[in-house]
């Protein structure tokens, strides 16, 4: 599984637009420096915890663990006969 450019290119303005064009267009009042701080950690924490969980998936760590039965079986499918 490869990284696909459309979905980093998506998540990114969506996050982009939260963390850079809704502090903008924060409605003025006394918390508005609140809000905008509030909106930007958020789209930046946001989009680098969804880099993680996207890129983590392309290389994982732990693969699906098969029995013995299984992997005879899929062998055995696939035309590749196991001695034993």
């Amino acid at each position: 599984m490869g990284a696909s450019a459309i979905a980093f290119i998506v998540f990114t303005v969506i996050w982009g637009v939260v963390g850079i064009v809704l502090p903008i267009i924060a409605p003025k009042g006394p918390n508005r420096g609140i809000m905008q701080v509030i909106l930007m950690l958020t789209g930046a924490t946001c989009w680098l915890f969804w880099l993680c969980c996207y890129m983590a998936q392309m290389n994982p760590l732990i693969g699906p663990k098969l029995s013995n039965h299984t992997v005879l079986m899929i062998a055995r499918e696939w035309g590749n006969t196991i001695p034993m």
